[in-house]
């Protein structure tokens, strides 16, 4: 579990994550925000206009990645993201089609760390 290949994608996805949260709060010069389509852009406006929705997302986000990068609890934040970066994929699979890559990256790591901290999943599992 603590192979330099793990770190390694355990602090890219919590840095990953980290920015893309504090980007939502306050747009970073490190993640400019592109022009998307439409449909995409009225999507995350009225998640915007919901007073919390995006925000939530936003913190959860945050919150997942200081985990990542402290090491703590890594399992159970990898739990957490599992529903937040698919819906990432299913964002930019029908709504954003320009960011799939970055996408398809997040929930391979988010796998992969998966399948590495697996052991700690066994008891979910177990009658």
């Amino acid at each position: 579990m603590n192979s330099m290949f793990t770190t390694i994608l355990r602090l890219l996805l919590g840095l990953s994550l980290v920015l893309f949260g504090i980007n939502k709060f306050y747009p970073l010069p490190v993640c400019p925000i592109f022009e998307m389509p439409s449909a995409a852009a009225n999507f995350l406006e009225s998640l915007k206009n919901t007073g919390y929705v995006f925000y939530v997302v936003a913190l959860l986000e945050i919150i997942i990645g200081g985990m990542l990068l402290l090491k703590k609890w890594v399992p159970f934040a990898l739990i957490l993201l599992a529903p937040i970066s698919l819906n990432i994929l299913l964002f930019h699979l029908f709504l954003n089609i320009s960011g799939l890559v970055v996408a398809i990256v997040i929930i391979a790591i988010n796998a992969t760390l998966i399948y590495k901290y697996w052991k700690a999943y066994r008891p979910l599992f177990q009658n």
